[in-house]
């Protein structure tokens, strides 16, 4: 039986959360590559944070980063941890997500601290 397109996003969704969840895992995990673990904490991070490098109200570019980038560096990012691992932590996060909502405050204040970075630098260059 075929699922309806909402019902399908739904389920992409819920597979899009438990992979970043995953990710998170997995860049705490010692039998990762540093290089995988890096990669995976960073994509975690940004994905989970409430604030967006690219703001959402800029047009087209606003959801640029959230269509097309955050989707291939979680792609990238699997690839590059070993399946036996990803199938663990896929698991894990599964056991984890049971209705919680992910978000990193910590992930936010770093973003915030660099728009006013990247602020005070174009203050700076236009003085």
């Amino acid at each position: 039986m075929k699922l309806s397109l909402p019902r399908q996003l739904k389920a992409w969704a819920r597979t899009i959360k438990r992979d970043i969840l995953a990710l998170y895992l997995a860049g705490r995990d010692p039998r990762v590559p540093w290089y995988a673990k890096t990669l995976a904490l960073s994509t975690a991070a940004y994905a989970l944070s409430p604030i967006d490098l690219i703001p959402d109200f800029i047009p087209v570019l606003g959801y640029l980063d959230d269509l097309i980038l955050l989707p291939a560096a979680i792609l990238l990012t699997i690839r590059l941890i070993p399946l036996e691992l990803m199938v663990e932590f896929r698991e894990q996060a599964e056991k984890r997500l049971s209705g919680r909502r992910l978000i990193s405050r910590a992930a936010a204040c770093i973003f915030i601290l660099m728009w006013i970075a990247a602020a005070a630098f174009i203050i700076r260059l236009a003085l």
